[in-house]
């Protein structure tokens, strides 16, 4: 269960997303607009500051606090997402291989789908063998928006 005492709405041009801290770090980034009845805290006027410079075009990479709750593979994994470049693209092998453990790719997949901190964690970077555009969480669509954001045409 995910604990946050602070929230932040920010209107997008994918939609809005709902980010999520607990002490002075988030915990999670989604793209929804169910209502969240908490106040912002400073580290969610930063992370919403960062995050409309990044679909502004004005900031490459983001500069905040992250603590998102998972197994301890769900964390290496979301390491590994969390140094990508922008339009720098692997597919789930490649990942599972950087991790050391080359077999694991249905895992990596796994760990991918459950990052909670959307375009912080640039799991929308995960493409499917040979470049093709596969699963995300928040869908196909947003996926593929965010790659060209980045300069990236992933194959449909």
């Amino acid at each position: 269960m995910m604990t946050c005492d602070a929230a932040i709405r920010v209107a997008t041009p994918l939609g809005p997303i709902t980010l999520l801290a607990h002490g002075e770090a988030l915990v999670a980034a989604r793209f929804d607009a169910a209502p969240v009845d908490l106040p912002d805290s400073p580290v969610c006027r930063e992370a919403a500051r960062q995050l409309q410079a990044w679909f502004a075009g004005r900031r490459q990479r983001f500069e905040l606090p992250l603590a998102p709750q998972g197994t301890p593979f769900q964390q290496a994994v979301w390491a590994q997402l969390a140094a990508l470049g922008p339009g720098e693209t692997l597919s789930y092998a490649q990942l599972a291989g950087a991790l050391g453990r080359p077999r694991a790719a249905r895992a990596v997949g796994a760990a991918v789908a459950r990052n909670p901190l959307a375009i912080l964690i640039p799991c929308h970077r995960v493409l499917g063998a040979g470049g093709t555009l596969t699963g995300y969480a928040w869908g196909l669509e947003r996926k593929r928006a965010l790659l060209r954001r980045e300069g990236v045409d992933a194959a449909a």
